[in-house]
């Protein structure tokens, strides 16, 4: 009967301490969050479709998340995000095989990547590789999809199911930016 009883102790010992490993407690005693970020990893979406061209994608590291901007020549507020797989525009081909990383974002940009022309506006065909991402935390790659009826896509490879972020920004200029962000962990 003792030894059960010492077992039953230890058990709830043992709960309590797997409870509280690794996770840091702020003042009240809940569970602080990395680097203050609550984001979630729920898909995103906003705005409406716009006339205004991609004219430049670039990626950045910072402490807590890491960066990529979609830029526009003109306002542009659509895009919708999510984890999942990624087509080409108007081909429907899977990017996840030509895509690096544990999880991928898909990034459907309510904007064409081409002008009035139908000249592309970006320096990339569809499927290749936007950005060198030797040494970034999160980010393992950023594949152009294409544009297709004023839409444009992009497979965004990253280390793992991360929360993310999605900003709209004016500037510089009469650009306007579309700016993913994902933390480097939960």
């Amino acid at each position: 009967m003792r030894i059960r009883s010492a077992l039953t102790a230890l058990a709830v010992v043992l709960a309590g301490l797997v409870a509280s490993a690794g996770s840091s407690t702020a003042a009240g005693g809940t569970t602080a969050a990395y680097c203050g970020i609550t984001w979630g990893s729920a898909d995103k979406s906003a705005g409406a479709l716009s006339d205004a061209p991609l004219v430049e994608v670039r990626t950045g590291r910072h402490d807590c998340y890491d960066r990529v901007v979609f830029e526009f020549a003109g306002p542009v507020d659509g895009y919708a995000i999510g984890y999942g797989e990624t087509w080409t525009e108007g081909e429907g081909l899977a990017l996840s095989p030509y895509t690096a990383g544990g999880a991928l974002l898909r990034v459907s940009l309510r904007a064409p990547a081409y002008d009035d022309d139908h000249l592309g506006t970006v320096p990339y065909a569809v499927g290749e590789h936007v950005s060198n991402l030797l040494r970034y935390p999160t980010l393992r790659d950023v594949v152009f999809g294409g544009s297709f009826e004023g839409y444009s896509t992009f497979a965004v490879g990253v280390r793992a199911r991360l929360p993310f972020r999605v900003l709209v920004l004016a500037g510089p200029g009469t650009h306007s930016r579309v700016v993913l962000d994902v933390a480097h962990q939960w």
